[in-house]
This record gives structure tokens, C-alpha cells and sequence, in this order.
């Protein structure tokens, strides 16, 4: 609050008070800039009043300011806390001289949204290590950093200082890991015909879009799980029974894994080739 502010809300007490209304002889409804002087005793005993009390707020502000950064620079951070660093860097910017923050002067704000090229990241606690997962957004996807981008960003972390003391860091930004599903779907023939397109016209593809939209929607870092994968396929108009019948990863070029139950993609993300998509399409009668 202001000066002004505070001497307002002290001088609204006292010419609501009513011993004060009727030793002065005050008019309800005018203001205390209305019945008293700029340069009375009353307006002047306030105004110090006022500046006194602001003066004390101001200080105590900067006392938990300068705590709050003793606390922060003494303590170790959170996941959280490298997250939102890890979010923050720009790439293609300099650091101001001793600080971990940007020198964004003489940029646009365009400019400066443009640098800050991670849109996805994650953080977790390896053994006694911080591994940190990272992608770009391309074309409207995940998409790995580039080489060079993901070497700007660990001199930001590492060299920055940025990261605490003792701290050790594991960067990680890959493509996404691929995903291989043979699935059954048991339809309504006046819903889809036997090729999975709507009768009606209106989409083509709708199971292997529900597929994609699925996996476009896990969190970063977050996991595919089959039994969701089925909810979502059960939401398809003309699909009666979704079953999922084989379900693999494979990270980089290794090989093809099976899984059953869930599966936390080790880049983050999870994609799936037309190729690596099977859907079986089996004809049934809603009633039966």
C-alpha cells in the first residue's frame, strides 16, 4: 500500500468516530480532504502516521525478501524448481554477468518466446542423480532437441549456475520411443464397414485416429496404459468390443519388447507407425 492509501484508510476511522464528528462538527458524507486543511495539524499528524507505518511495511518487505533468497540459495531445490529452470532457458541468449537469468534487453517479446525452445520436460530422481527429460514442439508434435540445442542447454544447467552444489544431471532428449498394437475390433456393421471407415462418410479412419489422439494426450513422461488405450477405442462410434491383442515398444534400435499392463516411454513420448498398426475388424451384432 501507498502512503496515500494507508492515510486514507486512518483518516476514514476518524471521521467515522463519533466523538470526533461531534468535537469538530463534522458533516457526514464529506470526505477528510473536505473538512480539513492540507496544511492542518490533523492532516499533517496523519501524513507522518502514514509514512511511519509504510516505512515499517517497506522494511519488513525487504526482511522477508532478503530471507527468502538466503532460503533459497542455502537449501537444496526441488524437481519442480529445475523444471520450471529447465523451461526457462533460451536458446541463442547470453546470461547477465553472475546470475542464472537471461539478458533479454533490446529483445521483443517475440524474440524472447521464440528462444525458450523446450516446451516439455521432466524431471525424476535416479539413484543419485537428476534425470531430466526434454523436447521441442515441431509441426505441432514432441520432437527431439537438436544436438546442438541440447549442449546449449546443459552449459545452461551445469555451467550456468544453475544447479545446486553436489547436484548430478542427466539430460535426455530422444525420439519418440515406437509403439507396435495388433488389436480386435469387434464392430457394428451399420456403424463401420469391414475396412473401419463410417458408413456415413464423415471419417475414414476413426480406430487408428483414437489410437493417435490417445497417445497424443498422455502427460510427458507419463505412461500408455492398455487398459485406457481400450476405454478410448470403446468411445468409437460402431466399435462394440476393443481388445487389444498384442502391445510392444522398442527404444532407439533395439528390439521389439512386449508389454502387457503399462509401459513409461524412456524419451518421454510414445509414437506409433502406420506400419506398426494392426487392426483386425470383426463384424458382430450390437445385440448379441
Amino acid at each position: 500500500m501507498t502512503v496515500k492509501e494507508i492515510k486514507k484508510e486512518i483518516t476514514d476511522v476518524f471521521i467515522s468516530n463519533e466523538a470526533v464528528i461531534e468535537k469538530y462538527g463534522l458533516q457526514p458524507g464529506k470526505s477528510f480532504e473536505e473538512q480539513f486543511s492540507i496544511v492542518s495539524f490533523e492532516s499533517i499528524f496523519f501524513y507522518v502516521l502514514a509514512f511511519v507505518f509504510w516505512a515499517r511495511q517497506a522494511l519488513f518487505e525487504a526482511h522477508v525478501k532478503e530471507i527468502t533468497n538466503l532460503i533459497d540459495n542455502l537449501k537444496p531445490h526441488s524437481r519442480r524448481w529445475y523444471a520450471n529452470k529447465v523451461l526457462a532457458f533460451q536458446y541463442g541468449f547470453k546470461l547477465l554477468p553472475g546470475s542464472d537469468t537471461f539478458d533479454n534487453s533490446g529483445r521483443s517479446d517475440e524474440e524472447i518466446e521464440a528462444s525458450k525452445i523446450v516446451k516439455f520436460v521432466s524431471v525424476r530422481q535416479q539413484d543419485r542423480r537428476l534425470l531430466i527429460k526434454a523436447a521441442r514442439e515441431e509441426n505441432g508434435d514432441l520432437a527431439a532437441l537438436l544436438p546442438e540445442q541440447l549442449t546449449a542447454l546443459t552449459a545452461y544447467m551445469e555451467d550456468g549456475g544453475v544447479k545446486d552444489a553436489g547436484v548430478f544431471l542427466e539430460f535426455l532428449s530422444d525420439a519418440p520411443e515406437q509403439l507396435k498394437l495388433r488389436i480386435d475390433i469387434y464392430y457394428n456393421p451399420l456403424v463401420l464397414n469391414a475396412q473401419g471407415a463410417r458408413i456415413d462418410g464423415t471419417k475414414e479412419t476413426p480406430v487408428s485416429d483414437a489410437v493417435r489422439n490417445y497417445l497424443n494426450t498422455i502427460e510427458f513422461d507419463g505412461s500408455v496404459v492398455l487398459a485406457y488405450l481400450t476405454d478410448a477405442l470403446q468411445n468409437v462410434p460402431g466399435v462394440i468390443i476393443p481388445h487389444v491383442a498384442y502391445a510392444a515398444y522398442r527404444y532407439g534400435s533395439l528390439e521389439w519388447m512386449q508389454f502387457s499392463v503399462l509401459r513409461q516411454p524412456q524419451s518421454g513420448y510414445m509414437r506409433i507407425k502406420d506400419e506398426d498398426l494392426t487392426i483386425n475388424y470383426i463384424p458382430r451384432n450390437a445385440a448379441q
